[in-house]
Order: structure tokens, then sequence, then C-alpha cells
């Protein structure tokens, strides 16, 4: 489908005036070429292979910024699950590998890496313990590496023992980085249902089914919406709602389409997927809590945000798979506190609380996210929460997620101040009434009857 002028034209008021922007453009690496039994050796040949692959990838972003006028905030790479690739290693420590990792993206000038993950929907090899028990330090001693772990699916169950260990490490991460706001914690994240080509950090991976080198680009744009609903009648019905906002997902859409055309052409990859998140950032009115209040919620989280979120994922949905031949990712709309101005001040105001957070993520994008809990939450309360989310994606057969920051010394009302698109995050209450009885019982919660599609 041909890119016309007017599109262009559209698209630029689009950036200068609704704070439209491709959030990311992620590199995807394959490593498996990197194993070998010394764990030093890996991390020297997976710091090769990351800054000899992604060595164009910035100047070719910045060149595109330039040529089409549209922001890339990011610049990522995701690499092979690396407790697959240090599977034939001996060392129980495998954070030398993620040092290496950020050593190579401080060398080639991206913002985040993702991969330092395993995949333990159905049970954990010995590769799988060591790259968990390694997250914490690994994550404390780096920058821009960034953590996920896949708990898991429709098709497996819930690995409720790597569920707790989760909790556990979680926990520790924020207390490991206590001195820099738990940031730990923030760059860890937790899967039901984890995909394979997702753009976005923290939860990015290079799966088993890609080439060896993919572009995937990530493009958002709340604000684009949000000011399309403003401009409406305040009596148009829902149905003209959820068209206006499919008519909006298209154009956004397209935009990114020509980015990842354009950057996968130049560097030589493949071209991936587009995925078309609104993902919010702390900006005034780049906000999803907004666009739910423009759609007539009085304040998000107050009743009748669930249904108005269903309707604004059904509908970039809809309106983006008809712009793209290659949608794919997480698309939706994404709901994280601490990067979103509108549910930082919900937070703030009582109107949104984490089990309202809960149910909106039964019709979001993914999960719970970015979202600072008391330092003193127990391990059991954490799992709990990891728990819920986890059935949630299993029966629905989605995408959920946690990424909860244990504010370490820090009480309901405090904040977690994380700067840049980060944001920050007020110190939620959570329900201290877990107990301890199922967090320690263990096991796998078996898969749904609704597994058994063959």
């Amino acid at each position: 489908m041909q890119i016309t002028p007017a599109e262009v034209a559209e698209t630029m008021a689009m950036v200068t005036k609704q704070n439209l922007d491709i959030r990311t453009i992620t590199l995807g690496l394959n490593l498996r070429g990197c194993t070998h039994e010394d764990v030093d050796v890996v991390a020297s040949k997976v710091y090769d292979r990351m800054t000899s692959a992604a060595e164009r990838l910035v100047p070719t972003a910045e060149q595109l910024e330039r040529e089409f006028g549209i922001p890339i905030v990011n610049k990522r790479i995701s690499v092979t699950p690396i407790a697959e690739v240090a599977a034939a290693t001996s060392a129980h420590d495998l954070s030398p590998i993620a040092l290496a990792m950020d050593r190579a993206a401080k060398e080639v000038g991206v913002d985040f890496v993702g991969g330092f993950s395993a995949l333990v929907q159905k049970g954990a090899s010995a590769a799988d313990h060591k790259l968990m028990d390694s997250i914490p330090e690994a994550l404390s001693c780096t920058d821009f590496v960034c953590s996920s772990v896949n708990l898991g699916s429709t098709r497996a169950g819930i690995n409720m023992d790597a569920a707790f260990k989760m909790a556990g490490i979680i926990k520790r991460c924020a207390e490991l980085t206590a001195d820099r706001e738990c940031i730990g914690a923030g760059k860890l994240v937790v899967f039901c249902n984890a995909v394979e080509d997702n753009p976005f950090m923290a939860g990015a991976f290079h799966g088993s089914g890609e080439a060896d080198e993919v572009i995937n680009v990530g493009v958002s744009g709340p604000g684009v919406v949000r000011a399309v609903l403003a401009d409406m009648p305040k009596d148009a019905d829902l149905t003209e709602i959820s068209e206006a906002i499919k008519a909006t997902a298209f154009k956004i859409t397209r935009a990114g389409e020509l980015m990842a055309r354009e950057a996968s052409r130049r560097l030589g990859y493949a071209q991936g997927i587009l995925d078309l998140s609104l993902a919010p950032t702390p900006a005034r009115g780049d906000s999803v809590a907004n666009i739910l209040e423009e759609i007539g919620v009085g304040t998000c989280g107050g009743p009748g945000t669930t249904a108005a979120l269903a309707l604004l994922n059904d509908a970039v949905k809809k309106g983006g798979v008809m712009a793209s031949s290659s949608v794919g990712g997480l698309s939706g709309a994404f709901i994280p506190v601490s990067e979103d101005a509108g549910m930082i001040e919900a937070a703030e105001a009582g109107a949104l609380s984490i089990e309202k957070l809960e149910a909106m993520t039964c019709v979001c994008s993914v999960g719970l996210d970015m979202i600072a809990v008391p330092g003193d939450t127990s391990v059991e309360t954490i799992l709990g929460i990891i728990a819920d989310e986890c059935a949630i994606g299993m029966i629905n057969n989605k995408t959920t997620a946690v990424r909860l920051i244990p504010a370490i010394g820090k009480k309901p009302g405090d904040t977690l101040n994380f700067g840049g698109l980060l944001g920050y995050a007020p110190v939620m209450p959570v329900n201290q009434h877990a107990g301890s009885v199922f967090a320690q019982r263990g096991g796998r919660i078996p898969a749904p009857l609704n597994s058994l599609k063959n």
C-alpha cells in the first residue's frame, strides 16, 4: 500500500501537536551461535555479536528521524533468551553475560537491551534456574539490561514453583538497588503467554522462530487518540467513538509501517512486526487514562473504566491491523502507572487501586505495569499478585504481566522518581491478606480446558 502525501502531512500534524512518536526500533538478534562452556567466552561472543550487528542501528534511526520528521524515542536490542544461550555453560553466575550486554549497549548507543530471560512455563532447566538466580546481581550491576521470565501459558498452565522464586527475586532486585529508587525491579517483568516478537521493554526477547536479525517497530500515540476524541461532540455514541479510534489507529500505524520498511531496508535485515501499542509517557496529554476520561469515565479507575478500556483496546487492534500486514507484538493499550500522568493522578487521588488495575488487565494489552508497592510487602503477597495476573492470562488466552517495584523503606503515599520515560510512581497500598499456605504449595496450576485446541 502506497504512503500518500496527504498521509505524510497529517502525520506531521500528529507529531507536532499530539505527541505521536515511534516509541522504539528494536533489533532482534539470534545469539545461539554464542554458546560455550566458559561463561567468559560466551560473554565475549555476545558482545562481539551485538556490537557488529547493531553498529548501524542508532545512526540509521537518527537519519530516519531527520528525513521523515517523526521522533524515534528509543533504539533497542532484544536477544535470544540468555538461559538458552548459556545452557552449555558450567558457571552458576551468569551476570558476566549481562555485563557484556550492557557494555555492548553503551558501545552502539542503544537505550535498552532485553533478553536476560528464561521461559519456564512448564518447567525450569538447570540453565533456567541459573538465569533466575543471576537476575538480581545482573540488574543491579548494569544500566541498560532488562530481564523477563515467562511463568505460564494457556497451553502449559502456571509454574507456581518458578512464580514463588520470582516473587523473591523481584524483592531482592529492589533491595539491591534501593539507593537508585529500586530500579532493578523496574527492569524485570514476569509474564504469562509472553510473545516472542515484543519490541517493548522490559519484556522483549528474540524468539526461537525468528530470523537471525529482525527489525521490530513499536509505534505509539495516546495523545493523538485523546485529541481526536476531545474534538468529538459530547453526544457522540460509543459506536462513533470506536470508529474514530479505529480510524486514528490506522493513521498512526501507517506512520510506523513507513519507518519499519525503511529501517529494515537500510539495515539489510528482515522486517518483523509492527506493534501498535498506546504506550503513555509522563508528558501532559500523552496518557491512556486521559483517553478513558475523554470516552466519558469521570476519573480513571472509576466505574466504567474497564469497559472503556475494552472499547479502546479493541478499536486500536482493528484499526491497526488494517494498516499493516505485519501487526504483532502486543498491540493495544498499555497501563503503566509510573509512565502515565493521568494514572499517577488517579492513583494519588485514590480512584485507582491495584485491584482495579487487575480488572483492567483483563481487557488491555499486558498487565500490572510499573506499580510501586510498599517496601515491606511480603514475598507471599507478591506471589499472590503474580498468580492472579497469570491466571487471567492463562484462562483468557492473552498476554498478561507483572512489573511490581517494592519501594524499600517507603510506605503508601511516598513516591519513587525514575525520571525520563519511566516517570514517577506513587507507592500504592496492597491487600496484605495473602497468607502463606497458597504461596508455599508449589506445583503447577494445570492448563485450562480451552487449551485443548487440537
